[in-house]
C-alpha cells in the first residue's frame, strides 16, 4: 500500500494518541484491589475487566475523531465497517490474566493497515513507560525522552535460541505436541509474559515466540513491530499470520526455517 508522507504523519500520531487513551484507562484500574473480572468463556476462564472495555471505548473515541472512514476491529466490542481501506486492529489489555495478577507483561496493542495485513504496530507497556513501535520507516522503543533503536537477534543455532510462549498448554493436543517436539531442541523455554514477549524479541533479547489459537487482534501489532525490527512473523507453516491462529515469530530467517522444521506442522 502506498502511504504518502501526510498519511505516514497522521498514522504514527493517532497510533500514539490511541495508546495514551488507552493508558489512561488501565492504569486508573491496575493494581487495585477492587478490580473484578468477568469469565467470557463457559468452558475456561477468559477475564474481561471494566479496565478492557473503558481503554476500547477510549481508543475507539480517538479513531472516530481522526479517522473516522477507517474501519475497526477490536476484542471487545463489535468490528466497524470503513471506507478508507484501512483498518484499526485493537487489543485494549493483551494478558488480561497479567493485569488482574498485578504484573507488568500485560500491554496496549494498536495496528493499522489494509486487509493484506499491518503496515504500522504499536505494543505499549504503560507502567514500565515503555512503547514499541514499527512500520512506516520506524522501529524504536520509546521510553520517556529516549528512543532506542530495535533490532532483532543475529541467527544462532537452535540449540542456543530462547523461545517463548503464553501458557505451557500450547493449543491443543496436536499443536502441544509439535510445539514439545520445538521445546525439547531448543535452550530455553519460558512462559507466561503475554505481548511483552514480542516485544523482547524485536528489542533482540530472544528468538521466537510461538502460539496458537490468537486472534487477529492479538498477532497484527507485535507483528508489525516485529517485522520492522527485522524479524518475521509467519504461521507454523511459514504462511500469513496477520488473521491470528497458530503463529510463530522469529528473530531472523535462519532460526525461522530451524523452528518451523523442528515443528514439522502440516494441515
Amino acid at each position: 500500500m502506498e502511504v504518502d508522507d501526510r498519511l505516514r504523519a497522521e498514522l504514527i500520531a493517532v497510533s500514539h494518541a490511541i495508546a495514551d487513551a488507552a493508558g489512561k484507562e488501565t492504569l486508573g484500574h491496575f493494581r487495585q484491589r477492587s478490580l473484578n473480572a468477568e469469565n467470557k468463556s463457559v468452558d475456561d476462564f477468559d477475564p474481561v475487566t471494566i479496565a478492557d472495555r473503558a481503554a476500547e471505548q477510549a481508543m475507539r473515541a480517538v479513531i472516530a475523531e481522526r479517522r473516522p472512514h477507517d474501519a475497526i476491529m477490536g476484542e471487545e466490542f463489535s468490528d466497524l465497517d470503513g471506507s478508507s481501506g484501512l483498518t484499526w486492529v485493537l487489543d485494549p489489555i493483551d494478558g488480561t490474566r497479567g493485569y488482574l495478577s498485578g504484573t507488568p507483561t500485560w500491554g496496549t496493542l494498536v495496528a493499522v493497515g489494509p486487509q493484506s495485513g499491518p503496515i504500522l504496530g504499536l505494543i505499549d507497556q504503560p507502567y514500565t513507560g515503555e512503547r514499541f513501535i514499527g512500520g512506516l520507516g520506524l522501529a524504536e522503543l520509546i521510553r520517556g525522552d529516549t528512543r532506542q533503536p530495535l533490532d532483532t537477534r543475529a541467527a544462532r543455532p537452535l540449540d542456543k535460541a530462547i523461545l517463548f510462549s503464553t501458557f505451557p498448554e500450547v493449543g491443543d493436543a496436536r499443536e502441544r505436541q509439535a510445539f514439545e517436539a520445538l521445546q525439547t531442541q531448543v535452550q530455553l523455554t519460558r512462559f507466561g509474559m503475554d505481548c511483552y514477549a514480542y516485544a523482547l524479541l524485536a528489542l533482540g533479547h530472544i528468538d521466537l515466540v510461538v502460539e496458537a489459537g490468537l486472534h487477529a487482534y492479538d498477532i497484527q501489532g507485535p507483528m508489525a513491530v516485529i517485522e520492522a525490527a527485522g524479524g518475521i512473523v509467519t504461521d507454523w507453516t511459514g504462511g500469513p499470520a496477520h488473521m491470528g491462529g497458530r503463529v510463530l515469530a522469529a528473530a531472523n530467517r535462519n532460526i525461522h526455517a530451524a523452528a518451523i522444521d523442528a515443528l514439522n506442522w502440516a494441515d
